[in-house]
């Protein structure tokens, strides 16, 4: 058998706390494959963990896999499964061995935070990527070199990123049409009952309207401004010029459809990006204060308090993508 004839082999290292889903699709993809008529075995994969010992998913399910971290064929893909507490799952030995096989020349990618883990490996410099939309932010405050895309998957090269989930189908059958062609790959998402294959500039979450219900153009387009400028934020009466409305108007709208002015919901933004950078991040109080807009800390903490019951201070959780700039 020749090389080009082949099966293309696969290496899913899986990181405690992966996500079983995105795992899930991106393997049952091809593994579909497999079963065309044509009979032919298209794909081969194995599955790998730090130690070669079971890994549970964030969902408490336990995988077997083949084995440890060990030198790869240059002909085989790897793919980097993560999901929640992905900074627990990262160590030097992972980082180290990821810089050595990808020296070797073959594609690499990541399925949801696993991103961050490529990232950290700084094997993602100047490259478009993707995450899962709730890792996005604390992401791209922790990585300002990588250039993190609002997409369910992407492809930059040899590297490819998705958001997980059902975007690792997506994801998967892009690399299928473009090993074997478009007939395989349709072949397979009619195996898997998905009928309408989505593109990588897809949007991961509803649009804001489709979201929060509103209907009314004008205020669709005023939180989105606002939800576009958290760092920076703008007045109300910039918002209102730039939609084309007065501030009255637009403080009537917010309030028959959304029962709050938009000062408050202005804040409510800043403050729930403030939360997941406080939880996923290791960034200092003083950090998100500013990167949310805040112009003193004393007007932050305050209002983090009233709003969730706790001092920013004291604010964490398990999942921080902390940069350990020595690993």
């Amino acid at each position: 058998m020749t090389l080009q004839d082949a099966p293309k082999p696969y290496a899913f290292v899986l990181v405690p706390g992966y996500s079983q889903l995105g795992f899930a699709c991106a393997l049952e993809a091809l593994s579909l494959a497999n079963r065309h008529p044509s009979g032919k075995t298209y794909y081969r994969w194995r599955l790998l963990s730090e130690t070669g010992e079971p890994v549970a998913a964030y969902n408490g399910m336990t995988t077997n896999v083949d084995g440890p971290l060990d030198e790869l064929d240059r002909h085989e893909t790897i793919v980097i499964c993560a999901g929640e507490d992905v900074s627990n799952g990262v160590s030097k030995a992972l980082l180290n061995w990821l810089r050595r096989e990808v020296r070797r020349g073959m594609d690499f990618g990541a399925l949801s935070s696993g991103t961050y883990i490529l990232a950290l490996a700084g094997l993602l410099s100047g490259k478009r990527v993707t995450t899962h939309w709730e890792y996005r932010a604390a992401l791209t405050e922790v990585l300002p070199d990588v250039i993190m895309e609002d997409a369910i998957f992407t492809i930059d090269g040899r590297v490819f990123t998705t958001a997980g989930g059902a975007a690792s189908m997506d994801m998967m059958l892009e690399r299928i049409r473009a090993d074997y062609g478009a007939d395989l790959a349709k072949w397979v998402a009619d195996q898997m009952v998905y009928t309408d294959p989505r593109l990588p500039d897809h949007a991961q979450r509803m649009t804001l309207q489709a979201r929060t219900q509103v209907r009314n153009g004008k205020l669709a387009m005023a939180m989105q401004i606002m939800d576009n400028n958290i760092e920076d934020p703008l007045t109300p009466d910039e918002i209102s010029q730039v939609i084309g409305l007065s501030t009255r108007q637009l403080e009537r709208l917010f309030a028959k459809y959304v029962g709050i002015s938009p000062k408050r919901h202005y804040l409510r933004l800043r403050l729930e990006k403030a939360r997941d950078l406080l939880r996923q991040t290791d960034f200092s109080v003083t950090d998100v204060c500013i990167a949310c807009g805040f112009k003193s800390l004393s007007h932050f903490s305050k209002s983090y308090r009233a709003a969730y019951g706790i001092s920013p201070g004291l604010e964490g959780g398990s999942s921080k993508l902390v940069w350990r700039g020595g690993i």
